[in-house]
């Protein structure tokens, strides 16, 4: 399970986490509240990773799918807009990006960094 991965790597970067917090937009799927950063892990298929090979669109009813998909995209977007508007930082993993584990240990570990720099500087 992608979130599975993505909460380990969080766990090993030694950064709190809460999982589905209900009174944010968008149910972020894992949220840094130290860090005031909401996480998102999208699968491919359902939100359209682009250029992917896992992002492909079924055979038979194609408008259907596409109405879906376009559904689930512009809903990620007001969910992500919402939080940055107040003051959230929103990290998106995909799906396809949580099966090398070191590679994404190493993405989530640089941007936990980042984050703290950020939050460093923003208390300084």
């Amino acid at each position: 399970m992608p979130e599975r991965a993505v909460c380990s790597g969080v766990r090993r970067a030694g950064v709190r986490f809460r999982m589905h917090a209900r009174e944010l937009p968008g149910r972020p799927d894992i949220v840094l509240p130290e860090l005031h950063t909401a996480i998102f892990v999208h699968g491919c298929f359902w939100h359209r990773h682009p250029r992917c090979k896992f992002a492909y669109t079924p055979k038979s009813r194609i408008e259907f799918w596409r109405k879906k998909f376009a559904e689930n995209v512009a809903r990620d977007r007001r969910a992500s807009r919402a939080l940055r508007q107040s003051g959230w930082h929103v990290l998106n993993i995909w799906e396809c990006k949580t099966m090398d584990q070191v590679q994404l240990f190493r993405r989530i570990s640089r941007e936990i960094s980042r984050l703290k720099g950020r939050a460093y500087r923003r208390t300084s």
